[in-house]
């Protein structure tokens, strides 16, 4: 449930994010509602998430790669973002970071 939980949070967020670039920075109001509702959803389902005992360092770092990663690859597609090959090279070493925290926090 906890890992559901924190998968909801990051589809949220991804949510928020990518409405918050059609809005058009707000200009086309219509977006304020799945930005605010977005974001708020997501804060409040990770912060569920971590009542249900992750870690702080491992949750927010997931939910955070997997944003960063989701968001620039849909906005690729969704509004002809740019999305280079050097682009996808940061995107793994976030994601690898993380694995790593991850990884690392289990051993302890």
């Amino acid at each position: 449930m906890m890992w559901l939980t924190l998968a909801g949070a990051i589809v949220l967020e991804v949510i928020a994010t990518l409405s918050l670039r059609a809005s058009d920075g707000f200009r086309k109001r219509i977006w304020i509602i799945p930005v605010l509702a977005g974001y708020a959803a997501a804060l409040t389902l990770l912060g569920v998430t971590l009542s249900m005992g992750m870690a702080v360092g491992a949750a927010y770092g997931i939910w955070a790669a997997c944003g960063i990663a989701a968001v620039a690859i849909l906005a690729k597609f969704i509004f002809d973002d740019a999305l280079t090959a050097m682009m996808g090279v940061g995107i793994a070493l976030i994601v690898t970071g993380v694995l790593i925290i991850e990884l690392a926090g289990a051993t302890h």
